[in-house]
């Protein structure tokens, strides 16, 4: 037991010092709560056109389907709260996009925190995983006590909102195990009354195809008409539950290089996105998130929010 002890505050001052602002730590196991909420979500076709999130039902589930003999879930929290934001009235990208696409960066520091547990502790094996494979990231940190899980569905925490990605290593050591918090959301109803396309249908429920940032991002189609004149000039992404959520007035600037914009982003103008080439797109967004739609869909999503002014 005491090397549990010593073995996860060494791992905790670890993440610490490779930036994360928290990190808990979890039992790896099946997550019974989620089960049936999961399910029912999907045979609500929330997921929209996101067909891969209905494979491995399973893995999603249980860890210990993802990682052989795993022990412990280790949740870490990367801030991504930006000093500066885009100019007033032009179209907007979501703020987890300005810099660096985080899967790099993460990764990197993913790996950085596992080779430190074999160097220091011995023998051990794991994976990472930044929401790039079947894994509830939101519900691991709550379990781990990062936060609770909102009403726009996002992990909020009393210190620092909800500006932040969520990431973990699932590895075969065992660990000491942190207990989730309570949830302070009370009957503030902020995030659901800001939607524009209601896709937070109730309280915890977010219907993903009917969010912002699914037709701006996932969608590959035509964006449907009925969503006519509700994107508020949001061309990649959204942030409205979270800009009005009470708990983000206590986010502060993150401090990752990699997450500064190009210099040229936060001053253009609707005129400059509208006449943007492929050329400007590209140095713009060298290794951004926002190459996940390409310039295409940028495009696409900028014609759109020009047929609302129309």
């Amino acid at each position: 037991m005491e090397n549990r002890s010593k073995y996860s505050q060494l791992i905790k001052a670890e993440a610490k010092r490779l930036g994360f602002i928290s990190c808990g730590i979890s039992k790896a196991q099946f997550l019974e709560e989620e089960a049936p909420r999961l399910e029912k979500w999907l045979k609500n076709n929330m997921n929209g056109d996101m067909q891969y999130m209905e494979n491995h039902f399973d893995k999603r589930l249980d860890p210990t389907k993802l990682v052989e003999d795993s022990k412990s879930v280790i949740s870490l929290l990367l801030n991504y709260y930006p000093k500066e934001t885009q100019i007033q009235d032009t179209y907007k990208i979501s703020k987890y996009a300005y810099g660096t696409d985080y899967h790099f960066v993460i990764k990197d520091k993913l790996k950085e925190l596992l080779n430190f547990i074999q160097e220091e502790i011995g023998e051990v094996s794991g994976r990472a995983f930044v929401d790039s494979a079947p894994v509830l990231d939101k519900a691991w940190a709550a379990k781990s006590g990062l936060g609770w899980v909102g009403k726009h569905t996002l992990l909020l925490s009393q210190q620092r909102g909800s500006f932040h990605f969520v990431a973990e290593l699932i590895i075969d050591l065992d660990l000491e195990y942190d207990h989730a918090t309570t949830d302070h959301c009370g009957t503030c109803t902020k995030c659901i009354d800001a939607c524009p396309t209601q896709a937070i249908t109730e309280p915890y429920v977010v219907d993903g195809s009917k969010c912002i940032s699914y037709f701006t991002i996932e969608l590959k189609d035509k964006i449907p008409t009925d969503f006519k004149g509700k994107f508020e000039d949001w061309m990649f992404g959204c942030d409205i539950c979270q800009d009005v959520c009470p708990w983000n007035r206590f986010s502060k600037a993150h401090s990752e290089p990699l997450f500064n914009p190009h210099p040229e982003l936060l001053s253009m103008t609707k005129k400059d996105w509208e006449e943007i080439t492929e050329d400007v797109f590209q140095k713009l967004f060298k290794k951004s998130a926002v190459k996940r739609t390409k310039f295409e869909g940028l495009k696409r999503n900028i014609e759109f929010l020009r047929s609302q002014e129309s």
